[in-house]
């Protein structure tokens, strides 16, 4: 029997990480496709064109896009646990915002400020997965981990669709609430808190990279209707052609 109470610890962390980082998961994969079935009903309440409540989808997918390289960098500085617990924050308090949007500017920024917290949710907990596994328990422990991954956006659109019908649009981001919550506390007992040698932000290769993913992003948007197709092959062209710079830069140093 093993007394030695840090490996206690570690095998409790074990157990309990891949479903912290399953819920986060989750919710951000849920929170990508939810409003689909829910914008109708959304536009009527807010008093706008479901053309228009399209910029509340995109503006999450963009938000997601332009920080998710940052979140690396947040790691190394402050660590795991802090970034992971403040992203989780941010996702909740941003999934309360949209609940209590009054009109479609608010609940674009709310649905910004879900993006802020859902980018450096999951790269920063399969972080904290990587170092806490060894090599070989690390593939499963990654895929119970990721199978909201492939849950998430298939419920998205019925859930969001059932509690459009039977509730209120308000709870399809209200849902979000217990789930953070639950995970904020978890995490605060259970999230490791890893750090790595602090290097200087890159903030030229940032921008480079975050002008490439907008833009790339924006071209996918605009691909699903046809009226935009050439102008979304423009953008695109611009997004890989801020990817080649992106790599002249990387490739430089």
């Amino acid at each position: 029997m093993n007394n030695n109470p840090q490996q206690k610890n570690l095998e409790v962390t074990k157990r309990i990480l891949p479903t912290i980082l399953a819920t986060a998961i989750f919710m951000q994969m849920l929170d990508s496709t939810i409003l689909n079935t829910s914008l109708p009903a959304i536009a009527r309440d807010l008093n706008q064109s479901p053309l228009n409540m399209q910029n509340a989808i995109i503006g999450y997918v963009l938000t997601l896009a332009v920080f998710m390289p940052v979140s690396g960098f947040l790691s190394d500085k402050f660590g795991t646990k802090k970034v992971f617990i403040f992203a989780l924050i941010v996702f909740t308090l941003g999934s309360l915002f949209c609940a209590l949007s009054g009109n479609l500017t608010q609940l674009v920024l709310s649905r910004m400020i879900q993006g802020i917290g859902g980018s450096l949710m999951t790269p920063v907990g399969k972080l904290a997965l990587v170092k806490t596994f060894p090599k070989k328990d690390l593939l499963k422990a990654m895929n119970f981990a990721i199978i909201p991954a492939l849950i998430g956006p298939v419920l998205g659109p019925l859930v969001g669709g059932y509690m459009v019908d039977y509730l209120s649009w308000h709870w399809i981001f209200l849902i979000n609430i217990p789930m953070g919550l639950v995970g904020i506390l978890l995490s605060l007992r259970y999230m490791p808190d890893y750090r790595s040698k602090v290097i200087d932000f890159d903030l030229r290769g940032f921008l480079i990279f975050a002008s490439a993913s907008l833009l790339l992003s924006v071209s996918l948007e605009l691909l699903g209707d046809v009226v935009y197709t050439t102008p979304a092959l423009g953008v695109m062209l611009l997004g890989v052609t801020m990817l080649y710079f992106y790599y002249r830069h990387a490739t430089s140093d």
